[in-house]
């Protein structure tokens, strides 16, 4: 098993077990916990340095692995969308716009509005009231 393999299955599992409401009850315990201890280390430098060290290594670690989680979901979203695109009579120009500038991609919505908007006036669009009884 290579490494990528290892990393995916360790920012799956990471991930998934971070999202747990335990996982959240727990973090809140740990900072309850280190702020009820202020007193007891009379709120020194290293009593501070304590959580700010802890929060900032599992911060910039979880960015890491969540990014990474999200980075595949939405590459498999987008690779199930684009499926369904070339099954369907939908517009296959449609595919691989993830990658356009944001303006070309605003470009394409504001037409899909268009399109939208001028499909709802047709009048074989419309059902009338008594079809919808």
């Amino acid at each position: 098993m290579g490494f990528n393999a290892i990393f995916t299955r360790m920012a799956n599992t990471v991930s998934h077990w971070a999202g747990r409401p335990a996982v959240f009850i727990a973090a809140c315990a740990i900072v309850v916990i280190w702020a009820v201890s202020g007193p007891v280390f009379h709120y020194s430098d290293t009593w501070q340095l304590v959580i700010n060290t802890g929060t900032t290594i599992i911060t910039f670690l979880m960015v890491f692995l969540i990014q990474n989680t999200q980075n595949r979901d939405n590459a498999a979203l987008h690779s199930k969308l684009d499926e369904l695109i070339l099954t369907s009579k939908a517009h296959n120009k449609f595919i691989g716009i993830e990658t356009l500038p944001e303006e070309e991609i605003a470009e394409l919505h504001e037409a899909c509005e268009a399109e939208a908007g001028q499909a709802e006036e047709k009048p074989e669009n419309k059902v009338s009231a008594t079809a919808k009884r």
